[in-house]
């Protein structure tokens, strides 16, 4: 069993493929070179447990119901967050745009709800899925993720922590230096269709 220190994740990271370099264009519509795939590393089962047992033990200082993750990234993690802390898992997803709960998931008036996603980098699929579970009655107690890519703290209503901070740059499309030399970006995230 691994002890996750920030020096053994970004060495796993590497390792696992997780970490890629070249000119991606992001879900949030921003562009970097470099893109995080966090599924090469949660399709190991032993890792992913560990994932997220590391996460939960982030967040032992509350009391935690619900595990809620936006789709697709946030799916694994939070199922294995979940696991770790004894709590049910559910996820919501974009239907034409739109976060949903779907499938019969449900979030019980005042349960206290913690929200996973496997990488942060602006916020967005997670202040949807804290908006879902506020709508339906739920208090949102925290948020977690692997990786924190964000260049300023997220504006949630609780506290994020994660299993480690990564420094990426990150481009608007009008300022990017990879396009202005004219290479041509990949589209990895899972808004399919977002420019």
């Amino acid at each position: 069993m691994m002890k996750v220190d920030e020096k053994k994740l970004l060495t796993l990271l590497e390792e696992t493929g997780v970490l890629q370099e070249g000119h991606f264009l992001l879900s949030s519509g921003m562009h970097s070179d470099k893109y995080l795939q966090c599924a090469l590393i949660l399709q190991y089962p032993d890792y992913a447990e560990e994932l997220g047992r590391e996460l939960a033990g982030k967040f032992t200082d509350m009391q935690i119901d619900l595990v809620a993750s936006p789709a697709l990234g946030g799916v694994v993690l939070g199922q294995e967050t979940a696991r770790a802390l004894g709590c049910r898992a559910i996820f919501g997803e974009r239907i034409e745009g739109v976060m949903q709960f779907r499938r019969g998931f449900d979030v019980k008036k005042g349960e206290k709800v913690l929200i996973v996603e496997d990488v942060v980098t602006t916020g967005g699929s997670v202040s949807e899925v804290i908006k879902l579970v506020e709508k339906k009655g739920g208090i949102p107690v925290g948020v977690g993720s692997i990786v924190d890519r964000s260049f300023e703290e997220p504006d949630f209503p609780c506290p994020y922590r994660s299993l480690i901070k990564l420094e990426i740059a990150l481009y608007s499309p009008q300022d990017c230096p990879l396009c202005q030399e004219g290479l041509a970006f990949d589209k990895p995230g899972s808004r399919i269709g977002k420019s």
